[in-house]
């Protein structure tokens, strides 16, 4: 494989590596040297049924490029399952520097139409399915830490857009990946005792979930011109964040697509009004009604635009 070397001898586990941004990720981690941890369920896009396939396709187009890769099709979102992501990459290659979680799928309804299964399916995949294998991987470098080798490791989470401004028909899309953000910040702030960086990414690209959600917006392109949307030009940024050249980059957000790289600066403290006692409802409506008019514009939800 070619690359210039920027992950060589370091460990990466990658979920959902079987199809669309994880596959680009752990293609291009191995390019840069990395050893890489191929997750996938195989699942179908709405998350039902299961397949070794993906997963060891990868691993396998890995080493035919001439990286190093081992499979594994574990459920990131069982305890076990999770456990034994970390397993495999100190079993294979006897240590884990970087995990990419990227796993997910869709449910989408409107609120009204969206069921309590279809919520919690997406809930548990995105959201408890980056928590808990960043439980262990944590685990894991906390351990190492303590014992005297303090690691130089990195988590990159996934969020999107949707977590970000909101996505018409993804309301449980898009609470998971909002958390996910809340997430990353939260252990941003414990794990860097132990030689944790943790940064999330939204990006925007052609995959198994959006190229019909949003179709136009993800057609390939006409023979010859820059492919804006594929999945490979959001993974030179994942490289970047789990090398060593990353260093003191932890609890950010980056948006990423096309040949665009956005730094995103979240919740901030606008307009204030401070009376220095309570108000009456009316006096609250009046001063919300003011400061309303001093902010800026709300960013459009997506699917409203």
């Amino acid at each position: 494989m070619t690359g210039t070397g920027i992950c060589t001898g370091r460990v990466a586990a990658v979920t959902g590596a079987g199809r669309g941004l994880g596959r680009a990720h752990a293609l291009a981690l191995a390019a840069e040297g990395a050893q890489v941890v191929v997750n996938d369920l195989g699942v179908a896009p709405d998350g039902g049924g299961s397949s070794a396939g993906p997963a060891q396709q990868v691993a396998d187009e890995i080493r035919t490029r001439g990286g190093q890769a081992v499979a594994h099709t574990g459920d990131i979102t069982t305890t076990d399952g999770a456990a034994s992501l970390v397993a495999t990459a100190l079993d294979a290659f006897g240590r884990l520097d970087i995990l990419v979680n990227n796993a997910g799928f869709l449910r989408d309804r409107m609120l009204v139409n969206l069921d309590e299964d279809d919520w919690d399916a997406v809930i548990r995949v995105h959201l408890k399915g980056h928590f808990l294998p960043l439980r262990h991987a944590a685990a894991h470098w906390r351990a190492e830490a303590k014992a005297g080798r303090r690691p130089d490791a990195r988590i990159i989470n996934t969020s999107s857009g949707a977590g970000l401004l909101g996505s018409v028909g993804q309301g449980n899309y898009s609470a998971a990946k909002a958390g996910i953000i809340g997430l990353t910040l939260v252990a941003a702030a414990e794990l860097a005792r132990y030689g944790v960086q943790i940064n999330a990414l939204a990006p925007a690209a052609r995959t198994r979930m959006t190229e019909q959600t949003f179709a136009a917006t993800m057609a390939a392109p006409a023979e010859g011109e820059f492919d804006a949307m594929a999945p490979e030009n959001v993974s030179p940024l994942v490289v970047w964040l789990s090398s060593a050249d990353s260093a003191g980059v932890t609890g950010r957000v980056f948006e990423a697509e096309a040949g665009r790289i956005t730094v995103m600066e979240g919740w901030r403290p606008g307009p204030t009004a401070d009376r220095k006692s309570r108000w009456t409802p009316a006096e609250a409506g009046e001063a919300a009604r003011e400061l309303l008019a001093a902010a800026g514009t709300p960013q459009p939800v997506y699917g409203a635009r």
